[in-house]
């Protein structure tokens, strides 16, 4: 090689890296932070608009410590596994706590905070106090699996130390937050998990993937295995006023701590509704209208929903307490609510196909 990893990298992302991003500007560990969760398995594109508006809610760590839970999650509301958000809360307060409002500059403190795992602690330590410490995110993973051809899925730990051995070889001492940013670059903008642009990129010519035309196969993938299939009615209820009854999720599992519709066991038919939604609630109901049904997929199970709404007899009512509440639909938006939920009521009505 006429120059070493570190360098070809740098020199790419001098000409051609993304330096304008928003959490780029009045750069510290706190807005750099928030952008590496928001980041986990979501796209640049995607997290900017909700960054930007996390920032103007959440401007510092005190801030988002002191926040209600609600109004964090109505934050993150659609970029999902809100777990994240959960953990950048418990994180926030832990900061304020134990740490007097600073984040650390180590390593091992900082992956004593919820959701900060090995990778993400070192992209705080480069990106926000320029310490030399070693990435390996996705993106960077798939560029250093194809450079090094280093063969299996990266979810098994053999795998992964390899990786993580390759990922400290080329970690510069100098302008490490540039590295960071550039190898991050380069696997979101050229190195890119189908149709790479091999001719573009500065590591072409020492890529063992490509010399053996084998960029397809790397990394590899994990293991298939089948999705299981559930489902559930999820019902939308409304009283006279015409608000729509939500219930808060446990904190933990799926969709934790958000507010979601009240759900019944699918082996209930669509007659046995009314009588179900009186046993479960204490709701007194109309008859049901079906809406379309549709499939939500989860990380390890796809939900087949059937949504039906039905309406509550006058006379009848559940108080709101700190699990349920009834709220208008131009009010629910603001508060935390799953993706799908947020759909149903939004969208235009449709009726189920019989």
């Amino acid at each position: 090689m006429s120059s070493s990893v570190a360098q070809r990298l740098l020199g790419w992302y001098d000409r051609h890296g993304r330096k304008t991003l928003p959490w780029h500007r009045d750069r510290n560990a706190y807005r750099v932070w928030v952008s590496e969760i928001m980041l986990q398995q979501t796209q640049v594109a995607t997290v900017i608009p909700y960054f930007e508006a996390f920032m103007a809610r959440f401007p510092d760590v005190e801030a988002l410590a002191s926040a209600p839970e609600d109004d964090v999650l109505g934050h993150w509301s659609g970029l999902g596994y809100y777990a994240r958000a959960r953990n950048l809360q418990k994180a926030a307060r832990q900061v304020v706590e134990q740490f007097d409002g600073e984040f650390p500059a180590d390593q091992e403190q900082l992956e004593s905070l919820p959701g900060i795992g090995r990778s993400t602690a070192a992209a705080i330590l480069a990106q926000a106090f320029q310490q030399r410490a070693t990435i390996l995110d996705g993106n960077v993973k798939r560029v250093l699996a194809r450079h090094h051809a280093v063969a299996g899925w990266p979810g098994q730990s053999a795998v992964l130390n390899q990786l993580w051995q390759h990922a400290e070889t080329h970690t510069p001492h100098q302008r490490v937050r540039d590295y960071t940013q550039a190898i991050m670059d380069l696997g979101a903008m050229v190195c890119t998990r189908s149709r790479p642009s091999c001719e573009e990129c500065p590591l072409q010519a020492s890529c063992q993937a490509h010399a053996r035309d084998e960029v397809s196969l790397y990394p590899g993938s994990k293991p298939k295995k089948a999705k299981p299939e559930k489902a559930t009615w999820m019902l939308i209820l409304e009283d006279r006023q015409g608000r729509v009854l939500l219930q808060k999720r446990p904190p933990s599992g799926i969709w934790g701590g958000l507010w979601s519709l009240p759900e019944l066991d699918p082996a209930y038919t669509a007659e046995e509704l009314p009588d179900a939604c009186e046993q479960a609630l204490g709701l007194s109901c109309g008859e049901p209208e079906l809406q379309a049904g549709f499939r939500h997929t989860f990380s390890h199970y796809h939900l087949h929903i059937q949504p039906a709404r039905l309406i509550a007899a006058s006379g009848t009512a559940i108080a709101d307490d700190a699990d349920q509440r009834w709220v208008y639909r131009d009010e629910a938006i603001s508060l935390g609510l799953p993706a799908p939920i947020r759909t149903l009521l939004t969208s235009p009505e449709q009726p189920a196909l019989l």
